[in-house]
Order: C-alpha cells, then sequence, then structure tokens
C-alpha cells in the first residue's frame, strides 16, 4: 500500500512533469512551424536571370533580402508571392518564372528569418512583412493595388488573407489553405491542446470572410499536410462565387502545385476572366 506522503509526491511530480511537457511546447513550438532555410543561390542560377535583388523595409526596422522578378514583355499585373513555412525564395524560382512568361511581374519575398534575413518569424511579424512586401512590389512594379494579386502557399495563405484585410488586392490565389493553424495541429496532434497552446494562430478562414475580390482556392487531391476538407472549409469562408482547383492525385509539396503546366493555365485562366487581367494563355 503506498502511504500518503508518497502519493502525493508522485502526483506532484506527474503535474509538475505535465506542466513543464506543457510549457516546453508552449516555449518552443515556433521551431515546430517555420523551417527557415538560409542558402540562396544567385537567381541566374535557379532560373531567374532576370531577377533584380531588391531590399523590403519593414515598419519595425527590418531589412528584408527579396527578388523582383519583371515580367517578360508587358506588364499587366503583379503578384506578391507568399511563401509556406519552409525553404526560402529560391524554391519558388519556377513559379515566377511562369507568371513572368504569362506577363506578371512577380516579387518573391522572405519573411523574417528566412533567406538570411534577420529577426524571427511569427504572425505579427509575417503580417508586417507582408504589407512591406505589397509595397515594395507596387512602387518597383508601378501597378497599383487593382491588378496586384496575392499568391498565397500554405501557411502563405493565411499571410494573403491577413494582408488582404487592411490592403485588399484584385485577385488571391490561396494554394492549400487552412481554416485556422490550430485545425491543422489539432489533426496531426490530436492528444494535444493545440488551440489553447498556440501563439500564432493564423485565422484564414475568419480573415478571408472579409475580402470579397475573386478568389481561386487550389486544393492537392492527396495532401497529407493540409488534408482538402480543411481546405474546403477555406473555399466556404470565402463565401459564394470562390473558384476551386483541385489537383488529382497530388501531395502538398508536389512540383506540380509549384509550377504544373495545368495549374499555371488555369490561373491564367482566372485571373483573365475574374480579375481582367490580359494574362497571356501560353507560356511564349
Amino acid at each position: 500500500m503506498v502511504r500518503r506522503g508518497t502519493a502525493v509526491r508522485m502526483v506532484t511530480a506527474i503535474v509538475a512533469g505535465v506542466v513543464l511537457g506543457v510549457l516546453g511546447i508552449w516555449l518552443g513550438q515556433r521551431a515546430l512551424i517555420y523551417f527557415p532555410g538560409d542558402v540562396v543561390p544567385a537567381p541566374a542560377s535557379v532560373g531567374l536571370p532576370a531577377a533584380e535583388a531588391l531590399t523590403v523595409t519593414t515598419a519595425d526596422g527590418l531589412r528584408l533580402r527579396a527578388w523582383y522578378v519583371p515580367a517578360a514583355g508587358e506588364t499587366v499585373g503583379a503578384v506578391l508571392l507568399l511563401p509556406g513555412n519552409g525553404g526560402n525564395r529560391a524554391g519558388r524560382a519556377p513559379l515566377a518564372a511562369a507568371l513572368r512568361a504569362r506577363g506578371l511581374a512577380t516579387l518573391l519575398l522572405d519573411y523574417r528569418g528566412y533567406g538570411g534575413n534577420p529577426g524571427r518569424p511569427s504572425q505579427l511579424g509575417l503580417l508586417a512583412d507582408a504589407r512591406a512586401g505589397a509595397r515594395a512590389l507596387q512602387r518597383r512594379s508601378g501597378v497599383d493595388a487593382a491588378r496586384t494579386v496575392y499568391f498565397g502557399e500554405s501557411l502563405g495563405t493565411a499571410v494573403a488573407a491577413g494582408l488582404a484585410m487592411d490592403h485588399p488586392p484584385g485577385a488571391m490565389i490561396l494554394r492549400s489553405p487552412f481554416p485556422s493553424l490550430a485545425a491543422v495541429g489539432q489533426r496531426h496532434y490530436p492528444w494535444l491542446p493545440v488551440r489553447l497552446l498556440l501563439r500564432d494562430p493564423f485565422p484564414t478562414a475568419r480573415w478571408i470572410a472579409t475580402y470579397d475580390g475573386p478568389t481561386l482556392v487550389v486544393v492537392a487531391e492527396q495532401d497529407e499536410i493540409v488534408p482538402p476538407d480543411l481546405s474546403m472549409r477555406v473555399v466556404e469562408a470565402a463565401g459564394d462565387g470562390t473558384d476551386l482547383l483541385v489537383v488529382a492525385d497530388a501531395g502538398h509539396n508536389d512540383r506540380v502545385l509549384l509550377d504544373g503546366v495545368d495549374m499555371i493555365d488555369r490561373v491564367a485562366l482566372f485571373l483573365r476572366e475574374r480579375a481582367s487581367l490580359p494574362v497571356r494563355a501560353g507560356g511564349g
């Protein structure tokens, strides 16, 4: 029989262990969300010889490195590319090249802490970076907000939706969006009280509901990171008239979702028909 004093010590030790574990998760959670890549090769080596190095200054004084990729030929619009939580701008070079061929200028922005940039990523920080990127893109391209497109991928879809609340673009493209980061975390860690612990909730569904411009949601049918049903909740939140593209047999990080011909063709069609941008139909 366990003595009362021993039992109390056991319970205290268990509670202390749980508290310390939860505290560790709370303090270290951003290391589980953000996966920056620091090494950035020259743009020409990743297929962007026309890219220009650009410095984007945020409201809190950070100087972020970015690439501005001008359109090939006449500029019919501009795209602010808001990446997901991994890598850096070099990994998005094929997408920028595909958009360039259609007449779209693109800003490949790296968030704070990514691509050798100063600072540490957070929800507030990424939104500040996106605001600075939108301003820099407008200045460099000369394209106004009505002809600007926010193209978010995964985590970047939340950043795009948050940015659109105060700085609405002419159109938005959201690839693998989620209704909130808590919803994704709960799906992968059902045993954790994710909603209580999460410091950066990224409530995409709530934010996107305030935007009434044309929106295209791209869903990977076999997405193992953001399950398709979570992306469909963003479609519902965006409201009637939201365009949907489901890419068959594609996973979250498959190349077809980066610059696949079918996806780029669908993006071009969406921008022509819904945003009235004369985007070229072919890649020439």
